[in-house]
């Protein structure tokens, strides 16, 4: 008989690997799946065994031999520095988290296997981008900071991870923003607020990946399928004027001078992680190409962009228009924070008093 596939999925505590888990526990061909976190995990996760370590911890080294897994997903890259965290913070954990577990999984002879879930942000955000891009386009300008940079960095160490043991597969998955009912994200954040900030002037294309395509692409690639660099991702965009209105929401829009104060103020009082690549995503959004991700890989999304973001809408039950008091709350908020900062401006110019 042969032996089945013996998986160790980092981020095991996170909603995506949950569910990842459990479609594993179900494959025939799968024989022992361990999970990896810092966190403790949810109390059904469908796993064999779970190591509570950081993946820059040896421990995960000594797992890999320990329970001679042939198969690595990791899911562990955050993409927000998280309620206590600082960005600084998720640098290190992400990059350097990255950069260890390649070095155990390098000596680890039984490895074949790495799965590596990273993100369409790689390709960054710019006007003169192309309609939609594919696996082997580069970004305009490379990213400088935040979570694209950490990805794009993560995806240069597995690439000479590959390079150095030529006989393991690699799989790079770039997910476009994953949606669906069980799983968090910032755009689950981003539409519960009473208002969506808009940059005043920018209608960008978004594209979904819904949670169940996300799970069926990492279950295809740990079960065999050729690997490769996929874009994942919904046919079609949605517009985000579109998506405000599919959500019951209403549009806040900000002239760009001050999109910067604004976000700040979001992330203080609304819990909601605006950062640069963020903003610069909400000026120009992005699209990518899943051909190859049909063609080579062989699966087709079940979701389009739209109906992702429809279905998230519905089991989010992010419904209906907020209460116009509500709105107005809001409105007095911000305009009284413009109003500081276009004072802050003008005293500003006047202490530089005029120039000879």
């Amino acid at each position: 008989m042969t032996e089945g596939r013996r998986v160790l999925l980092t981020g095991a505590a996170g909603d995506l690997a949950g569910l990842l888990a459990t479609a594993l526990a179900r494959r025939e061909d799968v024989e022992l799946v361990v999970g990896v976190d810092v966190r403790d995990p949810h109390p059904e996760l469908a796993v064999d065994e779970f190591v509570r370590a950081d993946v820059r911890n040896p421990l995960v080294g000594a797992t890999l031999h320990a329970h001679r897994v042939d198969t690595v997903v990791h899911l562990s890259t955050a993409s927000t520095p998280g309620p206590s965290g600082s960005r600084s913070l998720m640098k290190e954990r992400n990059v350097i988290g990255a950069m260890q577990l390649f070095a155990a999984c390098q000596n680890a002879p039984t490895v074949r296997r790495f799965v590596l879930k990273s993100s369409t942000a790689v390709y960054g955000s710019e006007h003169t981008d192309p309609v939609s891009f594919r696996e082997t386009d580069l970004p305009r300008t490379p990213p400088r900071h935040g979570y694209a940079k950490d990805a794009s960095e993560i995806e240069g160490y597995a690439r000479s991870f590959a390079r150095r043991r030529r006989d393991v597969d690699l799989t790079i998955l770039r997910f476009a923003n994953l949606l669906g009912g069980r799983i968090d994200s910032s755009f689950h954040a981003l539409f519960s607020l009473p208002a969506v900030p808009t940059v005043l002037g920018f209608d960008p294309r978004l594209q979904f990946c819904h949670e169940e395509d996300a799970v069926a692409v990492l279950e295809r690639a740990v079960a065999g399928a050729p690997p490769g660099i996929y874009n994942v991702a919904g046919e079609g965009v949605v517009y985000l004027s579109q998506a405000i209105r599919l959500a019951g929401r209403l549009p806040a829009p900000v002239p760009q001078p001050f999109v910067d104060a604004v976000a700040s103020l979001v992330r203080r009082n609304r819990h909601v992680d605006l950062s640069p690549e963020q903003l610069r995503f909400l000026r120009f959004g992005r699209a990518v190409d899943i051909t190859r991700l049909r063609e080579e890989f062989g699966y087709e999304p079940r979701h389009t962009s739209r109906s992702a973001f429809e279905d998230f809408v519905r089991r989010r039950r992010i419904r209906g228009l907020v209460p116009h008091e509500e709105v107005e709350r809001l409105e007095r908020e911000v305009n009284a924070f413009l109003a500081r900062q276009d004072q802050r401006r003008f005293l500003a110019g006047r202490s530089e008093g005029p120039t000879s």
